[in-house]
Formats: C-alpha cells, structure tokens, sequence
C-alpha cells in the first residue's frame, strides 16, 4: 500500500474514531443512555448486596410491633410518646434526633375546635413534646407542595411546634423529606439541599437543608447557618447538585430499632443504650401499612420484575450515614470520559478495521459485557462509570468501519475484482485484497515466473476440424488448462490463439513463484496427457495428430501494469523475461521435450525438480545464449502447500 494511501486511510480511521466518541458524548449528556446505565447501576447494587455497616446513623422505627402496641390511638397524639422517646434517646447520648414524620397538626388544635376542658387539657398533653423542641436536640421534618421559590411552597410543622424552636429558627431545626427519582419514580440521588441545589433562590425562614444534611451538619457540630461544611472529611454546600446515593446494602441494612422498645418501661438496656451512643437517630415510619415505602436501586430489575422496597427513614438514614461517613460515588469527570472514549473509539477502530465485518460483529457483542464488568468494577472502586456510552462509541466505531468499507474500500475491492478476477484464482485476489497492496497500474518492476504453452500441430489439427469444432476443442482444452494453472496461484494473461501466458508473481509477489510454475507445467503436461484421450474420443477416425504441447518457462524481473491506449488496456507483463519464456516454449520440439526451463527458473524451483538434460541454447533476438533444463517431474516432497 502506498505512503499516500496509508495516510489516507490513517486519517479516516481517526476522524471515525472521533465521529464514534463525539456522537457517543452527546447521547450521554442528551440522556439517551441514561435508561441503561440507570438499569445497570441499580444492578451494580444488587450484586454488591450489604457493602459496608453504618457506624453513624440508626433508625428507630415506629413499626408493626409499635403499632400493635397502641392500636387505639391516632397517631397525631403520639407526641407525649415520641417526647419520652427523645428524651431516653438524649440519655443514651444520641447526637441528634430526626423526627421523619411530617406534624401538620398538633392535638392542640385538633382538640381545640370542640373548646372548653378538651382544649385547655390539650396545652398539657402535648407540653413536654413542645419543651423537647425548646432543647434543640430535636430536627423536624417538612416537605414542599411547589417549586420552593415561595414560602406557600413549603408543607412545614404545626406553628405550635415551630413556635416552640429554639429562637423560631427553623433552618436550624427543620429538614425536607423531599425524595429525588430519576423520573421512573426510583431514588438514586440526593440533594444536600433540594431547593438550592436545584437552582431555585431559597426563601428567607423556610428550611433549606434536606432532612438528612441537616441532620449530618447537626451531628458534625457545625452550623446550619452556614452555605457549605467539611463533613467526614469532604465538602458539602447549598449548591451541590444531585449526587448518586452510596446505599450501604439493600433494605433492612441500616440497624433498626423498635420505637416500642424505647417506650418499654424501666431503664434502657446497656446493649441498647450503646448501640445508641454518638449516633444520629432518625425516628420514622417503618410499618408497612404506613405506606412511606419507595423504589431504590434494589427494587428494579434489568429484565423486569420488582425488588423489596425501602421505607423512606432508611432512604433519608442512607444519605444521611454517606455524608457523615465521607462516602460518595462520584460520576466519571468530564474530562476524563471524554479522553477515554476518544481512547475506546480509537483502540476499536483500530481492532475493527483489521478484523472482517462479521468478525468484528462478534468482536462488539463480547466486548459489550466486558465494558459492563469493567463499569462493575469502577462502581466497588466508587466511581460511577456510563458503560452505555462506551458502548455505544465502540458501536458506533464498528459502524463507521462498516461504512467505510461499503462506500469506499468495497469499492476498490470490487474493482480489483472485477480487474483481476478473469485472470487469477478467487484465492489469488482474497490475497491481495488482504494484504493491503495495490498493483501500481502504470506499471511497476517485479520478478516473475512466466510459463508459455501452445498446442502442438494446432495447423494441421485446425485443418481436419471445422471451425464449430475448433472452438469445442480450444475450449474444452483451456477450461482443463486453466484449473492447475489458478490453483498454483498463476495469473492467466491471455489466450493467443492456441497458447496462453501466465504469470507466477503477479499480481501478489510470492518467494516461491519459480516452485509454483514448475509445478504448474507439470501439471498442465498432465492435462494434456488427459485431454489426448478426449480427442481420440471426441473425433475418432479423423486421422489427427496425437494432442499434445511445448512448455516454457524463465524467471526473472518483468515490467507488470495496464499497457495500451486509453481507449484499451490490458493488464500484462512485458519485458525480456516474457520473450525469452515465449522463445523457450518454441524450442521444445526442436529439443524433443514438453517442458522447457531457463537456468533461473531451475534454481529458483530448487531441488524439487527433477531435471533431464541440459543444453546451452541461443535463442532468436537474444545475443547470449542460455542454459536450459527438461523438467521431467517433481520429486517427492515437490509439492508446497503454503
């Protein structure tokens, strides 16, 4: 292949590898792959299992046990219940307590339209709840019914809870339990603060940090006040954008605990006041027929079907233990994914286009469960890897390959087909076309093996046959010629009437082009042997002279390339070599034999041949003479199958 064309080629090759990364990009940041890399994260969970254990969050949970404990009461009166349980929990030495369950209503107000002894008695029943606020050790929970822009935007805690707030600070002292989905209703990501971080101005007095930030600046000592913190050893700020959710293991992971054991009388347990030691506590709504129940990552299946859900303190609990605990699974920079897509796109161009197409097919469909491993594998390191969108660059690298050969390599391999292919074996023209080389069709110097053959007495033969019967001898002889002559890889340069030229070498260069129109002529000797048989058969009694042919061969250097006017171009060999291999073939009879091979095309055939006689002839137009040998056959092991 030429310099001009290699860097040709060379310079498709990379702008298809940059075409394949480009379009790749864009399909990820336009979201196109997000359905399968989500799909695929989620798995990622689901074969992790239980990742770590949470050392900084527990959950006490109002659940089942809970509820069957007090199945007469409705649970906007359980605040004197959860005011004894903040209380045991600020004596276990909890750090901070979360209260995951939204307080619209307080018992005074519900009691307070029917008046009289129920309202006054309503003051008291719910005292000390309000003077577990006034601590300050207590984060309530509110929610938004809007964009948050807005102080109507915000669902917040009864005003008798709000009132009761260290200094009515309620950033301080109130979380939003907003959730992020992915839009397919699965939570995968949270936001430090679901409004700023969503790029919405945050009203004044209205909370501002989601429940579970809240809570982990809480528990971390720091100020709530403040737009960013340095919690386990990472910063948080108001302006995060959404960040993918580390979850420790699938439902059930966070340790819980029963509300009703908080509640049981006499002191804690020493295990259980332990186990509460230092911790943020988050109390919520665990039973099942609370309904606070939410798809995560190991509830989707990537076929189909459904996984456990998650209640929705866990999720909170969740977010809450990354952020103490310095955990983040943080998605491949920009930068970073762009450079090794452009490296992905390049490599599979590369592989591709050395590759057949169904070969590199095959090549993308097993690569795509290795990129998947290899996304497997990043994810346990903690970053999140989008394998779709290298997919989809090796996909598109595959495609461009393909395309480049349909619209221009196939092209070109069809016109050496179509230039080649009267002339030389199927195998002959797969061979070049793989190797790359293009014959220079102005012409171009290469050494060659070039066998002449005719038919012995053609005249006298042509004499005693109608031309009908010429043309069915011509044609049955050559149709039997041609087979050993292509299977040696000769290139059938023309038919000269009765004789036909061929050369070993050309168009592919072989080492062995001598070898192989020896053996050529052996076999074609063969034929005609054969073929003598047929005549006798085809036309007996016509009084015919027994069929047969003179060979000759020479090897040596030939100029090959398209020869003629522009209006008609042959494809040939020209040169001494051809005049001297065409005056050999006429020497056979005058020396009695049926192959005749010069000296080089002897020694280049090697120890192979077995040679008859040997004679130093002077041949016509040719002042020095040559030595030449009769080839009588192929000893054994004669024969090369490379």
């Amino acid at each position: 292949m030429s310099n001009l064309r290699k860097g040709r080629r060379r310079y498709w090759l990379a702008l298809v590898a940059l075409v394949a990364a480009l379009l790749a990009e864009a399909l990820f940041r336009g979201g196109v792959l997000d359905p399968v890399d989500l799909r695929l994260q989620d798995s990622w969970f689901q074969w992790q299992g239980r990742r770590a254990e949470a050392r900084h969050v527990v959950i006490v949970g109002v659940d089942e046990e809970t509820l069957a404990a007090y199945p007469d009461d409705p649970m906007v009166f359980w605040t004197e219940r959860l005011a004894v349980a903040v209380g045991r929990l600020q004596e276990a030495g909890a750090r901070v307590v979360g209260l995951d369950m939204l307080l619209s209503i307080s018992p005074e107000r519900w009691l307070g339209k029917l008046g009289g002894a129920l309202q006054r008695a309503a003051r008291d029943y719910d005292r000390p709840f309000r003077e577990a606020l006034n601590g300050g050790r207590l984060v309530l929970v509110a929610t938004r019914a809007g964009g948050g822009a807005r102080e109507s935007d915000y669902l917040l805690p009864s005003p008798d809870y709000l009132l009761a707030l260290p200094g009515f600070d309620i950033p301080r002292h109130v979380g939003l339990a907003d959730l992020l989905d992915e839009g397919d209703g699965v939570i995968r990501r949270y936001l430090a603060a679901p409004v700023a971080g969503a790029g919405v101005a945050v009203p004044e007095g209205v909370p501002a940090l989601g429940l579970p930030a809240l809570l982990a600046v809480r528990a971390a000592g720091l100020d709530p006040a403040a737009a960013e913190w340095v919690i386990g050893g990472r910063k948080v700020s108001l302006r995060d954008t959404a960040t993918p959710s580390p979850y420790l293991g699938p439902p059930g992971t966070v340790p819980h605990i029963s509300l009703k054991e908080l509640l049981a009388p006499g002191p804690l347990p020493a295990a259980l006041a332990e186990q509460l030691r230092g911790k943020a506590v988050l109390i919520g709504a665990t039973a099942a027929g609370l309904n606070d129940v939410h798809f995560t990552p190991y509830a989707t299946r990537f076929l189909g079907g459904r996984g456990p859900l998650m209640t929705g303190v866990e999720v909170h609990a969740n977010v809450a233990e990354a952020l103490l605990a310095g955990e983040r699974l943080a998605p491949l920079g920009d930068g970073l994914r762009l450079a090794s897509l452009l490296l992905l796109a390049g490599l599979a161009v590369a592989a591709f286009a050395a590759l057949p197409a169904w070969q590199g097919g095959l090549a993308w469909l097993i690569g795509v469960p290795l990129l998947a491993g290899a996304s497997y594998l990043t994810f346990r390191a903690g970053t999140l890897v989008p394998a779709a969108a290298y997919t989809a660059a090796a996909g598109f690298a595959l495609l461009g390959v393909l395309g480049g050969r349909l619209t221009g390599e196939e092209r070109e391999r069809a016109r050496l087909r179509q230039m080649f292919g009267r002339y030389v074996s199927d195998q002959v023209v797969d061979a070049l076309l793989q190797s790359g080389n293009r014959p220079e069709l102005g012409g171009q110097s290469q050494a060659v093996t070039v066998l002449f053959s005719d038919i012995r007495n053609f005249t006298t033969i042509s004499e005693k046959l109608d031309a009908r019967e010429v043309v069915e001898m011509l044609n049955t002889y050559f149709e039997r010629a041609c087979a050993p002559l292509l299977a040696e890889g000769g290139s059938i340069d023309k038919f000269i009437g009765d004789a036909v030229m061929v050369e070993f070498g050309s168009p592919l260069p072989v080492a062995d082009h001598a070898l192989r129109g020896v053996r050529a002529a052996v076999a074609l000797r063969a034929v005609a042997e054969e073929f003598a048989g047929w005549m006798e058969r085809r036309f007996p009694g016509r009084g015919l002279p027994k069929f047969a042919v003179g060979i000759g061969l020479h090897s040596g250097e030939a100029v090959i390339g398209n020869i003629g006017a522009p209006a008609r171009m042959e494809f040939t060999a020209i040169g001494d070599t051809v005049n001297l291999a065409s005056r050999l073939e006429g020497m056979t009879k005058q020396l009695g034999c049926v192959i005749l091979a010069s000296e080089a095309t002897a020694a280049g055939a090697g120890a192979a041949v077995a040679c008859g006689r040997s004679e130093v002839v002077t041949v016509k137009g040719r002042a020095a003479p040559v030595r030449v040998f009769e080839v009588l056959g192929l000893k054994e092991g004669g024969r090369n199958d490379a």
